[in-house]
């Protein structure tokens, strides 16, 4: 019985380092470089609306 509790032991350890990884990626700014791309990425698309693209 032991090792079966010495296991949950492990596993919680486990489950609450990867819930406080994924929280603090959830906290971390996006870069400016994305951001940037992703302001391109809308400018092109807009232009390509508003000449008459065709839609998606």
């Amino acid at each position: 019985m032991g090792h079966t509790r010495r296991k949950e032991n492990g596993s919680e350890a486990i489950d609450e380092n990867l819930k406080r990884v994924y929280e603090d990626m959830l906290d971390e700014k996006v870069p400016d470089r994305f951001l940037d791309l992703i302001a391109q990425l809308r400018a092109q698309d807009d232009q390509d609306d508003s000449s008459g693209g065709e839609a998606k």
